[in-house]
C-alpha cells in the first residue's frame, strides 16, 4: 500500500520538474490593429511596452491569456491564473505616474507572469489621439521572467518540504493512535 503514494509523488516529481525547466516564453506580440507607443516612458526597458488599441479589456485579455498559455517548446500547454489588482497598484507594480482603469497578471505558477495595465479615458480633455486616429485605450504590458535555476531551486524546496511534513503528519498519526 506504500508503494502507491511514493509512486504517485515521484511522477508528480517529475511531471513539476520538467514543467520547471521548460524555457521562458517570449515577450507576447502585439495586440491586432495596435501602435507600439514610443513615448520616452514606454520605452526604458525591453520587459515593459505600451501600445494604443481600439480593443475592450475582455478582448485584450484574451489576447495575451492566448499568447502567454504555451511554452517556446514545443508548444506545450502550461497553466495560467489571471490574477485582478486594483488599477492604483499600477504605480507600484507597472511604473510611477501610471494612470490606470484595470491591473490584471497572467501567471505561471512557479513561473514566470505578464502584467497587463490598460487606461481607457472617461473624460473628453484624456481622450488618446495619435498620429490623427482616436484609441480607445492605451495599454501597457510588463513582462517578468523568471531564471530556471531559482524555479528548479524553489522547486526542489517544496517538493522537500512535502516529504517532510507529510513525514511529520504520519509521525504525529501513528503517536495519536497509541
Amino acid at each position: 500500500m506504500k508503494f502507491l503514494p511514493k509512486s504517485l509523488f515521484i511522477l508528480f516529481s517529475i511531471i513539476f520538474l520538467a514543467y520547471l525547466s521548460l524555457p521562458n516564453p517570449e515577450f507576447p506580440t502585439v495586440p491586432p490593429d495596435a501602435l507600439q507607443s514610443d513615448e520616452p516612458g514606454d520605452t526604458e526597458t525591453p520587459l515593459r511596452r505600451a501600445y494604443f488599441t481600439n480593443l475592450n479589456r475582455d478582448e485584450v485579455m484574451q489576447h495575451y491569456k492566448n499568447e502567454f498559455k504555451g511554452s517556446s517548446f514545443l508548444g506545450i500547454y502550461l497553466p495560467t491564473y489571471r490574477l485582478n489588482y486594483p488599477p492604483e497598484e499600477a504605480q507600484t507594480i507597472i511604473r510611477d505616474q501610471t494612470r490606470s482603469t484595470f491591473l490584471e497578471e497572467i501567471v505561471h505558477p512557479f513561473r514566470e507572469s505578464i502584467f497587463i495595465n490598460g487606461f481607457e479615458p472617461k473624460d473628453p480633455k484624456d481622450a488618446i489621439e495619435i498620429k490623427g486616429r482616436p484609441w480607445r485605450q492605451k495599454i501597457i504590458v510588463r513582462y517578468v521572467p523568471s531564471s530556471i535555476w531559482l524555479r528548479l531551486v524553489l522547486g526542489i524546496s517544496a517538493l522537500l518540504a512535502t516529504i517532510i511534513v507529510s513525514k511529520e503528519y504520519s509521525a504525529f498519526f501513528r503517536k495519536a493512535r497509541i
